[in-house]
């Protein structure tokens, strides 16, 4: 298994230039084909304005137009120097329903963690992270918006709960994890969370290691909650990745998360692998 097909969100946010970097090395260095979604927040119009709206909408139309031109400039241009395939695409319409279908028909999705402090008319609209995570139905890279990251993937963090959505983030990480010169599957709070085994992490450290990954495994009780854990075995460790199961459901307009999932994405300090 390779990644072939990923797929980067670009934006309005000032770290749109970081993960390009970051999805663009990794497209290259995969013989991966690169695909740059451009996406933004679809355009709101306020009610008192509706009446003259057309020097509004015009304006904001050309600013998103020279957003567009940046961000396909920043494409061609990375790519072409990290010698990655690269491919341009401009979302129309709903951006989560647009960045959701060009990741089902991808191996990889790369997004920006959401910055709350974000300027009026950088952020993507609240619960957009989330949304791809739970429904993309391909693994989820999320970039945090603090931080460089030159490399990803060569000491990386396995949370394992022993379920099925962290079964599939291990199996969907296995090219960036065969690649890596250390990985550590820690078990976290295991009497209490998961049906383990005999032994918590070592079946999944012999899963790994038949697919020729230098794993070792750990267990973990700190006796604070577990997204913290992660979030402090990851700095200890020295880990540019974590790789983790994403726990969560949708209803009604409102997304529900596990408090390890809800922790990383508010808090994450690496970039985190996720997939649900």
């Amino acid at each position: 298994m390779s990644y072939r097909t990923i797929v980067v969100h670009l934006g309005a946010d000032p770290r749109r230039r970081e993960r390009l970097e970051l999805a663009a090395g990794l497209a290259a260095s995969f013989d991966a084909h690169l695909v740059g979604l451009f996406a933004l927040s679809e355009l709101l119009v306020p009610f008192v304005l509706t009446g003259n709206a057309g020097p509004v909408i015009e304006s904001e139309m050309r600013r998103r137009e020279e957003i567009a031109a940046q961000a396909k400039g920043e494409l061609e241009a990375v790519a072409a120097r990290l010698g990655a395939r690269a491919e341009w695409r401009l979302a129309e319409g709903s951006p989560l329903l647009a960045v959701r279908q060009s990741a089902r028909y991808a191996d990889l999705l790369v997004v920006g963690q959401r910055d709350r402090d974000a300027a009026p008319g950088e952020s993507m609209p609240g619960y957009f992270v989330e949304e791809l995570v739970l429904g993309a139905g391909r693994p989820v890279l999320v970039v945090p918006y603090a931080g460089r990251f030159p490399r990803v993937g060569t000491r990386v963090l396995v949370a394992w709960n022993a379920s099925r959505e962290a079964a599939r983030a291990v199996s969907d990480a296995l090219p960036l994890l065969k690649r890596a010169t250390w990985v550590e599957v820690v078990a976290f709070e295991p009497e209490r969370m998961g049906d383990h085994g005999a032994e918590p992490g070592a079946d999944i450290a012999l899963y790994l290691a038949r697919h020729g990954v230098k794993v070792s495994a750990a267990r973990q009780n700190a006796g604070i909650d577990v997204g913290s854990q992660i979030l402090s075995r990851a700095a200890d460790s020295g880990a540019d990745l974590i790789v983790m199961g994403a726990y969560g459901h949708s209803r009604a307009r409102e997304i529900v998360l596990g408090g390890a999932t809800r922790t990383l994405l508010a808090s994450m300090t690496v970039p985190v692998l996720m997939a649900h």
